[in-house]
């Protein structure tokens, strides 16, 4: 591998991520959330592997909606609340509606700060729970302060309460529950808990008492799942003073155990957040991000399966599927959720069997699978899990809920080693972490959960709508530059190496070198340096605006079209042709040899430099005939460094014998050359013999077989050259081509219609109000 290839491609993949850096495009402001963010990469070398995705794996929470809460509605004791339906003053003195508002107001993790209107506002690491705590305090349950062994609140009466607090089990992504106990002001011991559906119902004592609404609340909560909001169960219980005490000394020795102490915390949890009474549940809004379904539905349309991994119940994770399309009205959904296992393995190798009977198997089907995380873990089980995989990968897109953070990360690292395929995931919080860690590309969307997703990520972006201007137009540009840059850097360095072999034969293994050696060691540093720059950072198939509207561009990309085993040994044997033409025709040419009025005779430095000159000229030409995109830059690289070549020569060639380090045998070489008709006849002849097969097969593929980018490519041309014209004249004609008769229609009014004739007959007209009625 050639060195200069290393230091090229490091330049290269600088500039791409200061590119993806500074993309305006993919800059979000938001004033009223005081945020003003750029994408960022965090690494460069994997610039080119977004380009590459086949797979997306996306959290849900602040990824794919704004992780901006609102409290909604709730249910309490059976009965729906909402703007229509408020809580009254009457509902008061239901004990469970009590209940249920010191709950939403006292056992969540937020910190209360008096603002300088005197009004409070709430600080918490999590939207659920503030919004929580504001819908409480829209019912006049208002939070109004906490130290490390009490909470305050101000009731429905305007009277404060302050709950004296003896244990907090805070929430974990593995638990999805928080608990709080805590005495009353009335002096009883109370167990108030929140948390996932699933969890808090197989939580609720067996008597009528403690599950008299549970049915009820189930169909609202699937209700409120229906509309695409975020659920959570609230459940309450009673506890004497001896059950305390007992709980309570079990509870200090977990907390300290220095062995296994978040087991043993789950353990003691367990024995207190048990024969709950369901009181009610509450729904939360959480609005998509904007253009989250048109970004859903582009990278479907580029042959990527999106995955949605979420911790919401099925029905939201359903809802949510739609609203952003991910699953289509057209589209089939299979659900192979079930509680029983043995159901779940029949029904993953049922749908298989029935892909395989058609053929299907392995491809991009119009099938939604979703699955909840309880099934997912017999799902992931050695010997159904392969079985498992291959379906998942013949659908269009897979839904799993309920999911933990550690399955998001057995999922993605699973699908990486069984496809073989780079994948993405990306997220916004803590809990996304292992699963960005294990995709090939994390990405971390910047929101309202901290940084740990960013810090984690190797790139950061503010909105999940920019995934696909990363992808479709950063990712697929540096595929391309990539590709090019490693392709161009191997066939310029053996078409000039393999000359010696060539040379080799001619002067009978010898071991004379046919190039002088500082000549050699210019070659990557200065003349051929400029080219895979070029290539690297300013070149382009299509404007950013076509790949972004055309996202099955991204397929070329995306299936390294670009960049494979035939493409490679393709330049390499025309790197060897080039070759072959480079030194035996030069060489043919001075075969009866080469004499000057001076005395001087040609020699082996003579047809060195002659065929570096030519080396020089085909491979600098040969960057120019690969680039989709000219820039200044592009025409400095190839003109300058042809120029630089030769500036270097002259001058190199007048050095001796001032400096004594410079070959004494190139003294004015360049003279001998420059006075060389033989020189002049193949710096002309030999380019053009040279590359005349490249062009005439790139001529080939582009007219007959040319890729949906070359298509692009010169629909974009054509339409550019439209608007030009269309500047010059509406008739989309040059204005000097239109004839100069100009006929002034006289109207009856102050409107006067000018029509103006073209040589082709053609006509445009415009109107020019209050003129005078003449005509001309």
């Amino acid at each position: 591998i050639p060195i200069s290839l290393l230091v090229s491609l490091e330049m290269v993949r600088v500039f791409q991520a200061v590119f993806i850096d500074n993309d305006e495009k993919m800059h979000y402001v938001d004033k009223s959330l005081n945020v003003d963010t750029y994408a960022v990469a965090k690494t460069s070398n994997l610039n080119e592997e977004l380009g590459q995705i086949k797979y997306v794996f996306s959290d849900k929470t602040g990824t794919l909606t704004r992780n901006i809460m609102e409290f909604k509605k709730c249910s309490i004791a059976g009965v729906v609340y909402d703007a229509d339906h408020q809580i009254l003053e009457k509902h008061m003195a239901n004990k469970e509606v009590r209940d249920f508002l010191v709950l939403m107001s006292i056992c969540h993790t937020v910190v209360p700060e008096k603002g300088e209107d005197g009004k409070i506002h709430y600080n918490a690491s999590s939207p659920d729970e503030k919004a929580l705590v504001e819908g409480a305090a829209e019912y006049k349950y208002t939070f109004v302060s906490k130290t490390s062994n009490s909470v305050t609140i101000r009731n429905h009466l305007n009277k404060q309460e302050t709950f004296e607090v003896l244990a907090i089990i805070e929430f974990t992504s593995t638990r999805k529950r928080m608990s709080i106990v805590v005495r009353t002001p009335e002096g009883q011991i109370k167990v108030y808990i929140k948390g996932a559906d699933n969890v808090i119902l197989e939580r609720i004592g067996k008597t009528a008492s403690h599950n008299e609404h549970q049915e009820n609340t189930g169909n609202h909560l699937d209700d409120f799942a229906r509309e695409g909001l975020r659920t959570l169960c609230l459940g309450v219980s009673d506890i004497s003073e001896e059950a305390f005490k007992d709980w309570s000394k079990k509870w200090k020795q977990a907390t300290t155990s220095l062995v296994d102490r978040e087991q043993e915390i789950e353990n003691v949890a367990n024995l207190i957040e048990g024969d709950l009474r369901l009181i009610g549940a509450t729904a939360i809004e959480d609005k998509l991000q904007e253009n989250v379904p048109e970004t859903i539905e582009k990278l479907l349309e580029a042959d990527i399966h999106v995955w949605m991994l979420t911790g919401d119940k099925q029905i939201t994770a359903e809802n949510i599927a739609k609203s952003c399309r991910l699953h289509k009205d057209g589209t089939e959904l299979v659900d192979v959720s079930d509680d029983v296992p043995t159901k779940v393995r029949s029904k993953i190798t049922d749908r298989l069997e029935k892909l395989k009977k058609n053929g299907k198997v392995g491809q991009n089907n119009e099938i939604t699978l979703i699955i909840d995380g309880k099934s997912l873990t017999h799902a992931m089980e050695e010997d159904i899990r392969n079985d498992f995989i291959r379906l998942c990968t013949s659908c269009k897109a897979v839904i799993c809920c309920r999911v933990s953070p550690l399955q998001k990360a057995e999922v993605v690292e699973l699908v990486s080693k069984f496809t073989k395929s780079i994948t993405l995931a990306i997220g916004d919080g803590a809990n996304d972490v292992a699963m960005i860690q294990k995709a090939s590309v994390g990405v971390g969307v910047s929101g309202n959960e901290g940084l740990q997703a960013v810090n984690s990520a190797d790139f950061a972006i503010g909105q999940f709508s920019y995934l696909a201007r990363l992808l479709f137009v950063h990712g697929a540009w540096n595929y391309s530059r990539i590709s090019k840059v490693v392709l161009y850097s191997f066939y310029k360095n053996i078409t000039l190496y393999i000359i010696e072999l060539w040379f080799a034969i001619y002067s009978y293994w010898s071991g004379q070198v046919i190039y002088e050696r500082w000549t050699i060691g210019m070659f990557n540093i200065l003349f051929t340096s400029l080219p895979p720059l070029a290539l690297g950072i300013f070149d382009k198939t299509c404007s950013a605006e076509t790949r972004e509207s055309n996202p099955a561009l991204y397929k070329t990309s995306q299936n390294s079209e670009l960049f494979n085993i035939k493409k490679f040994w393709l330049w390499i044997g025309t790197a060897i042709f080039h070759s072959v033409l480079l030194f035996w025709v030069p060489m043919l040419a001075m075969s009866t040899g080469v004499s000057w009025s001076s005395g001087h005779t040609d020699g082996y430095l003579i047809l060195g430099n002659t065929v570096y000159s030519l080396v020089v000229i085909v491979t600098c030409l040969k960057a120019g005939l690969v680039m989709d995109n000219w820039t200044w830059f592009s025409h400095l690289s190839i003109w300058g460094s042809i120029a630089l070549w030769f500036i270097f020569l002259v001058v190199y060639s007048s050095l001796w014998p001032s400096l004594k380090f410079v070959a004494s045998n190139m003294a004015g070489l360049f003279m001998l050359l420059f006075n060389s008709p033989v020189f002049w006849s193949c710096l002309l002849l030999v380019p053009v013999l040279v590359l005349l097969t490249d062009c005439t097969a790139t001529f080939v593929k582009l007219k007959f077989f040319p890729s949906e980018s070359d298509k692009k490519r010169k629909e974009e041309k054509k339409n550019k050259t439209l608007r030009f014209d269309s500047h010059q004249g509406e008739s989309g004609l040059p204005l000097q081509e239109q004839a100069s008769k100009v006929v002034f229609n006289k109207k009856n009014g102050t409107t006067v219609t000018i029509k103006k004739e073209t040589k082709e007959g053609n006509r445009w007209s415009a109107k020019v109000a209050n003129s005078d009625d003449e005509e001309l």
